[in-house]
C-alpha cells in the first residue's frame, strides 16, 4: 500500500468510530476497526516491513484514535482548552500503545482474535487508575439504543465492547480471506447472526423483565429540580440564600404530604461546610425550618461542598491540604447530602475528574495540585471515600447517590447495589460544556446504569437535562436543555440484584487474566530464544 492509502484507511477508521457515537449511526461501530485492522495486517504480513513497522503502525493508529477522540469529545474544550488538548493527546496515545501491543502479540500468536482480550483488558484497566477517561468505552456506544442491550444486566458495558470487537474481527477476516459473500451465502448468515442474535436476546429479556419488574415496588412521588444557573457566571457568584429562595419558589405547590423525595443538583449548597458541625450551618437549618418542618416525611437529596479536619498529620490522606491558620490538615469533598427528620448523612464523590477535581498520582505530583483546572466549587485535589455507601431515607429506602462523572463507571456503580441500593439518584452539573453533545452523552450513559442495576434513576442537573429513567433505560420524563424546571415523577424502588451487580465485570476480569497470560508467555518465549 502507498502512504496515502494507509493514511486514508487510518482516517476512515477514526471517522467510522467517531460517527457511531451520534444517533442513528451506531451501526458504523461494527466496521470501525476494520480499516485499522487492514493497516495492521499490511505490516504484519509483509516480512520486509515487520522490523520497521512499529513506528509507522503506531503513527497511523494514533491518527485513527485521535480522530475518534476529537469527533466524540471535542466539546471538552468549552470547559478548558488546555485540559481538552491533554485529554485528546493522552487518550489517543494510550489507545495507540494498546493497538501496538496487540500487533506485537499477533506476530507471536498469529491470530487477529487476540485484539478482543487485549482491548477489553485495556478498557477496564483504564477505569482504575488516576488518569481514567472512559468516555469512549466501546460498550457505551449503545446508550442511545437500550433495547439492543438489555443483557447488560449480566455483562455490563464490557459485553457491548465484546460484541463490537467480535463483529469487527469477523468482518475483517471475511474480507481478508476473500470469502464469497453473496446474499444467501453462509458467511452472510453468520454475520447476520452475530449482529442480530444479541438484539433478539435483548428483546426477549425486555419482554420477561417488563412482565415481572413492573409489578415490583411501591410507587412514591419524587420532585426533581433543575435550577438552570450558568456555572461560569451565576452558580458560584449568586448568594446561596437567593438560590435557596428561588428553589422554594420552584417547588411551591409541587411538594405534598405524599412526596417522599426532593432531588437537587450537584453542589447545590455552594458554601463549604465542616462535616463535624453540619447541623449547625444555617443552610442546613433553612431546609429544616421550611421544607422538613412542613413535610416531615420528605427526604432531601442535594449536592454540597464539605471538608473534614484531621487531628494529626499522620491521619491525613494523600489529598489533604494544610490550613495555614490552624496548621491542621483537611480534605475537601464533593458531597451528596441527605436531609430528613432523622438528621444529616452524606457520601463523598470518589470517581473524580482528572485535572479538575484531582491531581493524578498524588504521591508523586502532590506539589502540582494547584495547577488543577479551576471550575469553581470543587477545585484542586479532593478527598474520596473507600466504599460506595448509600443514603438511607426515613422510609427505609436506600438511595445510591451517584455524583456526576461517577455515572460513567458501570463496575464502580455495582458497589452501591451490593450495599443494598433500592433507587439511584444522580446529581450533576452539565453546564460546563454548553449546548453540545457532551451533556447528551452524559445523560444517555445513565441509561446503561439503569439496565445494569435494574434500578430507576432520578437525575437532577443544575444545567443540562434532568430526567427520570426506568429500569429498562427508557427516559420517561426529561427537561429541556437550559430550562428552569421542576418534575414530579412516581418512583418505584426494588431490591433486585442483577448478575452484573453481584458478580461485577466478569468479562473484563477474564480478559485481564487472559491478556496477562499472553504477555507473560511471549516474554517467556523471548527469553527462551
Amino acid at each position: 500500500m502507498k502512504s496515502l492509502q494507509l493514511i486514508f484507511l487510518s482516517l476512515l477508521s477514526g471517522l467510522l468510530l467517531g460517527c457511531s457515537w451520534y444517533f442513528n449511526l451506531s451501526f458504523f461501530i461494527f466496521v470501525g476497526f476494520v480499516p485499522l485492522l487492514f493497516i495492521e495486517d499490511y505490516f504484519s504480513s509483509n516480512k520486509s516491513l515487520i522490523k520497521r513497522s512499529s513506528l509507522k503502525l503506531w503513527a497511523l493508529s494514533y491518527l485513527s484514535f485521535l480522530t475518534w477522540n476529537l469527533i466524540v469529545t471535542w466539546w471538552v474544550v468549552n470547559a478548558s482548552f488546555g485540559g481538552a488538548l491533554m485529554a485528546f493527546i493522552a487518550n489517543s496515545l494510550l489507545m495507540s500503545w494498546v493497538f501496538l501491543i496487540f500487533h506485537k502479540l499477533k506476530l507471536t500468536y498469529k491470530s487477529v482474535w487476540i485484539l478482543i482480550p487485549i482491548y477489553l483488558a485495556w478498557e477496564h484497566g483504564h477505569t482504575l487508575w488516576d488518569i481514567s477517561w472512559t468516555w469512549l468505552t466501546l460498550g457505551n456506544v449503545f446508550a442511545y439504543h437500550p433495547n439492543w442491550i438489555q443483557w447488560y444486566e449480566f455483562t455490563g458495558v464490557s459485553g457491548g465492547s465484546l460484541w463490537v470487537l467480535g463483529v469487527n474481527v469477523f468482518i475483517f477476516q471475511l474480507i481478508r480471506q476473500k470469502q464469497v459473500a453473496t446474499f444467501l451465502s453462509k458467511p452472510i448468515y453468520q454475520l447476520a447472526a452475530l449482529i442480530m442474535l444479541p438484539m433478539l436476546i435483548s428483546f426477549g429479556i425486555l419482554f420477561y423483565r417488563t412482565t415481572t419488574l413492573t409489578k415490583k415496588g411501591k410507587g412514591e412521588p419524587c420532585v426533581i429540580v433543575q435550577p438552570n444557573l450558568d456555572p461560569y457566571n451565576d452558580k458560584f457568584y449568586i448568594e446561596f440564600s437567593e438560590q435557596f429562595l428561588n428553589m422554594l419558589n420552584q417547588v411551591r405547590g409541587k411538594i405534598t404530604n405524599e412526596t417522599r423525595y426532593l432531588v437537587l443538583p450537584e453542589t447545590f449548597m455552594i458554601n463549604d461546610m465542616n462535616e463535624d458541625h453540619l447541623e449547625d450551618y444555617e443552610e442546613i437549618n433553612w431546609f429544616k425550618d421550611s421544607l422538613l418542618k412542613a413535610f416531615p416525611k420528605l427526604n432531601i437529596i442535594t449536592g454540597g461542598s464539605t471538608y473534614k479536619f484531621y487531628k494529626t498529620k499522620a491521619e491525613a490522606s494523600l489529598t489533604a491540604r494544610l490550613d495555614l491558620n490552624s496548621n491542621m490538615y483537611y480534605d475537601m469533598y464533593n458531597t451528596a447530602i441527605l436531609l430528613n427528620t432523622d438528621g444529616v448523612s452524606f457520601y463523598h464523590k470518589s470517581k473524580l475528574v482528572p485535572g479538575v477535581e484531582k491531581m493524578p498520582f498524588p504521591l508523586i505530583l502532590k506539589p502540582l495540585e494547584k495547577l488543577a483546572i479551576n471550575l469553581q466549587g470543587t477545585v484542586g485535589s479532593l478527598g474520596i471515600q473507600k466504599d460506595r455507601t448509600n443514603l438511607t431515607c426515613n422510609n427505609g429506602i436506600k438511595v445510591a447517590p451517584i455524583i456526576c462523572y461517577e455515572s460513567v463507571y458501570g463496575d464502580y456503580c455495582t458497589g452501591y447495589a451490593r450495599n443494598g441500593a433500592n433507587l439511584v439518584a444522580i446529581v450533576t452539573n452539565d453546564g460546563w460544556w454548553g449546548n453540545t453533545p457532551g451533556y447528551k452523552q452524559h445523560l444517555n450513559y445513565a441509561r446503561l446504569r439503569a439496565i445494569e442495576l435494574r434500578k430507576q434513576i432520578v437525575r437532577s442537573a443544575n444545567t443540562g437535562v434532568s430526567a427520570f429513567i426506568n429500569e429498562f433505560g427508557d427516559i420517561q420524563q426529561a427537561t429541556e436543555y437550559e430550562q428552569k424546571a421542576v418534575m414530579t415523577v412516581n418512583t418505584k424502588s426494588n431490591d433486585i440484584r442483577t448478575f452484573f451487580s453481584k458478580m461485577g465485570d466478569l468479562i473484563a476480569y477474564s480478559a485481564i487474566l487472559f491478556s496477562t497470560c499472553l504477555l507473560l508467555f511471549r516474554i517467556y518465549l523471548k527469553f527462551k530464544k
